[in-house]
């Protein structure tokens, strides 16, 4: 069974039409499962609604102090039943057999690798990919080998439930915002494998009041981004390049609370380094101009 997991915050005028899709699903074997992040909205209202509806899959709901994504999913992969755990956020929405091709998938993995859990592709549509397509059904690799391999934008992962568990997100004091990367990147780096498929299974809304247009959640959250930062230099200890963009992005976080010496020190890296990289960084938006 699959664990469909939702975290959420303030999103009862639109996590409908991600219940809509699961009811649309053709094969039902999974749970949904959401943390509420503290929402202040009618959302704890909406779920004692529809929790009272007959519906062909299980619906767990629960209310958590706001804390950011992260601690939700620790919270969500604690409380999952299904062997694979599902991110599907609540501003977005599954595909009518995206289930089904997610079970079949996962019975087409062999014992020859050390797997994570099967991927398929997000989509602005159901035809519009994110990214860019793959030119063959599948191709299997790490989560740090994805440039590589052409793996480009936001991805619908789905990972087995045991090996989150052996992977928590670190909960910082005052801090609500940790890229899922860190855990995933860390996964990649002790050998685990994700079978990335290009079918559209998951619908994306990037919406104004989401995560990934929130510009400052990396300056309210500048321990969060220096332990991203040094996971990047680990997972990719050969690419410069993104050494560089690493730095330049711990260096944003601070710039203007630390002194260049100091964010140097807490990246490990030379003063010279941090320069280099903010200078790349100019380059690249003179470019743009």
């Amino acid at each position: 069974m699959i664990t469909v997991f939702t975290p959420s915050y303030n999103r009862a005028y639109i996590i409908d039409n991600l219940y809509q899709s699961l009811l649309a699903q053709t094969s039902k074997d999974f749970e949904w499962v959401v943390v509420d992040d503290g929402s202040k909205d009618n959302t704890e209202e909406y779920f004692a609604t529809i929790i009272q509806n007959d519906n062909p899959f299980k619906i767990t709901y629960k209310k958590v102090q706001n804390g950011g994504k992260h601690r939700a999913i620790n919270h969500g992969v604690k409380m999952a039943s299904g062997e694979l755990f599902f991110i599907v956020d609540s501003d977005d929405y599954l595909l009518p057999d995206a289930i089904e091709k997610i079970l079949s998938w996962v019975s087409a993995l062999d014992d020859s690798k050390k797997w994570a859990g099967v991927s398929g592709y997000r989509g602005y549509s159901a035809e519009k990919v994110i990214g860019s397509p793959l030119s063959s059904p599948y191709v299997d690799c790490r989560n740090t080998e994805r440039e590589k391999n052409g793996l480009l934008g936001d991805k619908a992962e789905v990972y087995f439930t045991s090996v989150l568990r052996e992977y928590p997100f670190p909960e910082i004091e005052g801090e609500n915002f940790l890229t899922e990367e860190v855990v995933w990147n860390r996964i990649a780096k002790d050998g685990y494998y994700l079978r990335f498929y290009k079918d559209i299974i998951y619908v994306c809304n990037y919406l104004e009041d989401g995560l990934t247009k929130n510009s400052t959640k990396a300056q309210d959250n500048p321990k969060g981004m220096l332990i991203w930062a040094k996971g990047q230099f680990e997972a990719f200890p050969d690419n410069f390049k993104m050494t560089l963009v690493a730095c330049y992005a711990y260096y944003a976080a601070l710039k203007g609370k630390k002194s260049l010496s100091k964010i140097a020190k807490d990246l490990d890296k030379s003063v010279f380094t941090v320069m280099l990289a903010i200078a790349a960084r100019n380059a690249k938006a003179m470019l743009k101009r």
